[in-house]
């Protein structure tokens, strides 16, 4: 028998959900696929399983909480965000453990101890100050008639009294800290009662965040469209601009959708389609020097979009190229009616949140924007800071996607930064005039402008901006702001969720 403590993968779910049909029998529901797809793309660290021989046999989950937001009176669905795991708070000081569960077949090899082995771990590599639990006390309605939760307790901490979940809690160093009311809507076997019990991290250390480890600097490129000989002279453009703004000390570059559209002027005598793949023929060698840049300037670089041909499809990709030499990538989805008649691009089909040395952020490309799913979607798996690289050619283009940007800031709780590229490029088929204004939006209260523009360009000229965000004003608006656009949505009417992973 081989037995192997791992992280959770997308990969396990057909067998977690056999072995929680099993262990949960007669219980209820599952978790859905889904769910363990937002777990795993918000704390995929805090997921564990155990495997034997090869089968999903046991699991464990959690999230990091702000436990002074939600203190010792609360339900299970208060700690969980109704589900949706929004409470999960990277900088949170507390790990909190949402499921434990062990398939039948396997009991008697103390697998669950195993993953509660793992959880500790993983709250002193974190210097988190403890694991909170809310434990059930599935055998407390065999004498909930003659005591009370908290005589039952005593029975069981006496040994008088057996409780499988209690019992196991105890012996792993878990204390009982007070009886919960009402924590599992549905729990009849525990009468809806549960015991919060924590285990302390000795080695914990209170941290002291410095101010500017909240401060994220946003470098914006207003790219002027121009004649360019060759990759060389493009390269030397670009690394004017990485120059720049890494001497200003920014976090990241943000360049435009379409900035080496230049480059397809030696492929006019082509039809647009066949010009831009002869296009893509660069890409290789322009990601490999940028993201050198990226190293050499320690700064991460957002490389608007170049093109790109896989399987014969011509996509629109996006490039996160981080300074630790990291490539992410990201594939426009939507492509407007303009691209597919002349460009013939292929939309993309992965949504997803990139984790960077400066938190969770996500890219969209500028029509992407003009569809608020993509970004309620992002913003649920806890990104912070949305990148729009974008191209429009004329004022009212431009607009869509300075509007749909504010919108996506203020309703999701997050920064967006978009940028464009202006001026004219008569040498080139189909990208002959640009208008663009960088600039980056916020969420609209009281710490942020009252217009929620944190900073713009000057419309139509090149130019860098360099604008400074903070994430603990995030952090706050979630938990205390005049509205809570995240925290309040009816999840009970509808919900916005991924058909494809």
């Amino acid at each position: 028998m081989e037995v192997k403590v791992r992280l959770l993968k997308e990969e396990d779910y057909h067998g977690l959900r056999e072995a929680m049909v099993a262990a949960y029998e007669g219980f209820g529901s599952v978790w859905r696929k889904d769910s363990i797809h937002k777990l795993l793309n918000k704390f995929p660290d805090g997921q564990f399983c155990v495997v034997v021989d090869g089968k999903v046999a046991a699991c464990a989950l959690s999230i990091i909480v702000e436990y002074k937001l939600y203190g010792d009176n609360h339900s299970y669905e208060e700690i969980t965000g109704n589900y949706t795991f929004d409470t999960h708070d990277d900088d949170g000081d507390v790990l909190y453990g949402i499921e434990v569960f062990v398939d039948p077949e396997f009991r008697g090899l103390r697998l669950a101890r195993r993953l509660y082995d793992a959880r500790k771990e993983l709250c002193e590599k974190l210097n988190l100050k403890e694991i909170k639990v809310g434990g059930r006390l599935p055998n407390y309605h065999k004498y909930s008639n003659d005591i009370t939760p908290k005589a039952y307790i005593e029975g069981v901490r006496k040994k008088e009294i057996f409780d499988p979940v209690l019992n196991f809690q105890l012996s792993n160093d878990f204390h009982v800290v007070k009886v919960l009311k009402n924590y599992l809507p549905g729990d009849a076997a525990s009468e809806e009662y549960a015991c919060l019990l924590e285990w302390n991290n000795i080695y914990y250390t209170r941290r002291k965040k410095s101010f500017s480890e909240s401060i994220i600097r946003l470098g914006l490129v207003q790219w002027q469209m121009r004649p360019f000989i060759d990759v060389d002279q493009f390269m030397e453009q670009v690394e004017y601009f990485v120059d720049v703004l890494s001497g200003y000390h920014s976090d990241f570059a943000l360049f435009p959708e379409f900035f080496n559209a230049p480059l397809l002027a030696a492929y006019n005598h082509l039809d647009t389609p066949e010009a831009l793949r002869a296009l893509a023929g660069h890409t290789d060698e322009i990601l490999n020097r940028i993201s050198e840049l990226a190293i050499s300037h320690n700064i991460n670089i957002i490389t608007g979009t170049l093109p790109v041909v896989e399987d014969d499809k011509l996509y629109n990709v996006a490039y996160l190229l981080h300074r630790n030499g990291q490539r992410d990538e990201y594939k426009k989805i939507h492509i407007t009616p303009y691209e597919v008649k002349y460009h013939g691009f292929s939309g993309g089909e992965t949504i997803k949140v990139i984790n960077s040395d400066c938190g969770k952020i996500g890219m969209l490309i500028c029509y992407d924007v003009e569809f608020p799913e993509l970004a309620r979607l992002l913003a649920l798996d806890g990104m912070r800071i949305l990148f729009v690289p974008f191209h429009t050619d004329t004022q009212n283009a431009y607009m869509r996607v300075r509007n749909c940007s504010m919108a996506r800031a203020i309703e999701n709780e997050c920064y967006v930064a978009i940028a464009g590229s202006v001026g004219n490029l008569p040498g080139v088929n189909n990208m002959d005039i640009q208008f663009a204004q960088a600039a980056v939006f916020t969420p609209s209260d009281f710490a942020f402008p009252t217009n929620a523009i944190k900073a713009e360009a000057t419309p139509n000229t090149e130019m860098t901006l360099v604008v400074d965000v903070d994430l603990n004003l995030l952090r706050e608006l979630h938990h205390y702001g005049s509205v809570q656009t995240i925290k309040d949505r009816r999840t009970d009417l509808y919900e916005v969720r991924r058909l494809k992973n």
